[in-house]
């Protein structure tokens, strides 16, 4: 594939074709299999749960079988790194894995890594994952842009030329969250609202060379926020960009806040759940019956 001139204003390749585009073959993939993204969070109680020691061996167990169980059935799976890099070179052999794995399948990745810095060590960082043919190479990884939206570049930049996502960190739902996102800058803009703002540009930008449909800068938006995007001004009806929501589930949001926390933007709205889906494992039947279950509940 042959990167095209580097866009002056986006600071960045857009070398993928249409049909590569993430955004393009991410609303293919919800279209037909619905919005679910499922975490994959292998944490040692979630493995003792499942009857499985928590070693690497355990790991891959665990990795194979629920790549095995969403394939066909759900949008993407999101594995979260930490849980296999504490497990060292190992570890981390698991996750190249069962990126490769899922690669063969079709199904989508999202690493959820959410790195964050500047220039060269950004580049790094997007070099491991969002290089064509790199060992731990994903379809699209989050990131924070707490360092300064510029700071993601690189990233986005590499994302472009290779077909590749980012998902922004945004307004998230942790309790300190706030802290940062919703300060306001002098003017009086939120944080959160200039970070996504930053974001539906770049999407923007790839409808003004021809582009349609999704985005492939995406936001972390969490289902739990409640009414912060109201208070901090943020209107995401016009937008473009897919929005990976954490907080389903377990965590308390259901199929009300998808249409309550984010409005006309819904459809855009990736659901993202772990506990919910895999409490059902280890048997991959069960795991497939519950993705169908959970595609169903959250139909539009």
């Amino acid at each position: 594939m042959t990167a095209a001139a580097p866009n002056a204003d986006l600071g960045v390749g857009l070398g993928a074709g249409v049909d590569e585009r993430f955004g393009a073959r991410l609303q293919a993939a919800v279209a037909e299999r619905g919005p679910v993204v499922v975490g994959v969070d292998p944490h040692a109680a979630l493995l003792e749960a499942w009857g499985l020691p928590d070693t690497p061996e355990g790991l891959r167990v665990f990795s194979r079988t629920v790549v095995e169980a969403a394939s066909g059935e759900v949008a993407a799976i999101k594995p979260q790194s930490a849980f296999f890099e504490r497990h060292g070179s190992a570890g981390v052999a698991v996750l190249e894995e069962l990126l490769g794995s899922a690669r063969e399948r079709g199904l989508l990745t999202i690493l959820d890594v959410k790195r964050g810095d500047i220039g060269s060590t950004m580049g790094g960082y997007a070099d491991a994952h969002l290089r064509a043919g790199a060992p731990l190479e994903a379809d699209a990884i989050t990131a924070s842009p707490y360092l300064g939206y510029g700071a993601l570049r690189p990233a986005i930049g590499l994302a472009a030329d290779h077909g590749k996502g980012v998902f922004v960190l945004a307004l998230t739902s942790n309790p300190d969250g706030a802290q940062v996102q919703h300060a306001r800058e002098a003017e009086g803009t939120a944080v959160a609202a200039r970070i996504i703002a930053l974001a539906e540009a770049d999407g923007a930008r790839e409808r003004a060379q021809g582009e349609s449909g999704w985005g492939s800068v995406g936001l972390v938006i969490g289902a739990t926020v409640g009414d912060a995007l109201e208070r901090l001004g943020i209107d995401l009806s016009a937008g473009s960009a897919p929005i990976l929501a954490p907080g389903f589930g377990a965590q308390g949001a259901g199929p009300a806040e998808r249409a309550a926390v984010f409005g006309a933007a819904a459809e855009r709205v990736l659901v993202s759940v772990s506990r919910a889906l895999l409490a059902a494992g280890p048997d991959p039947d069960s795991l497939r019956a519950a993705a169908r279950a959970l595609r169903r509940d959250y139909a539009l």
